[in-house]
């Protein structure tokens, strides 16, 4: 904290976010409004309500990867049942241990990192099963 900030007093507004003007000057003697206490809180509110607590976010996240993980293990069964290859078990498997490393990875509060790792994840499984599995 350097000397100037500690000359202030604690109710001084900052400089730049109201312009002070001399009494008897033409800004002097126009009003302005002042905020509403209301209105501020309820614009919060509804910010707030858009956006999820970090909470709401790892849980959103182990339930996509629990979601994620489920349909992994469905399309694995259904692709086995038609051709057993051991290239199917390890791209399926490889997806249902991913889907296990992003749960992990929100319980332990790393929601963007579980996200994108999700993501891209899936994303190669289909596209190599796409592109490797005949």
């Amino acid at each position: 904290m350097s000397t100037s900030d500690q000359d202030q007093a604690v109710d001084t507004p900052i400089a730049g976010s109201e312009t002070v003007s001399e009494p008897g000057s033409e800004a002097a003697s126009e009003i302005v409004p002042e905020t509403d206490d209301e209105a501020i809180a309820e614009a919060a509110a509804e910010t707030e309500s858009q956006r999820l607590t970090p909470r709401q976010a790892r849980r959103l996240r182990i339930a996509l990867s629990s979601v994620g993980m489920a349909a992994m293990a469905v399309v694995l069964a259904l692709r086995i049942a038609s051709r057993s290859s051991v290239l199917v078990v390890g791209v399926y498997g490889l997806a249902l241990i991913l889907c296990g490393i992003v749960i992990e990875l929100s319980r332990n509060g790393r929601t963007r990192l579980g996200s994108w790792l999700l993501a891209a994840g899936l994303l190669a499984a289909i596209g190599s099963d796409w592109l490797l599995i005949p």
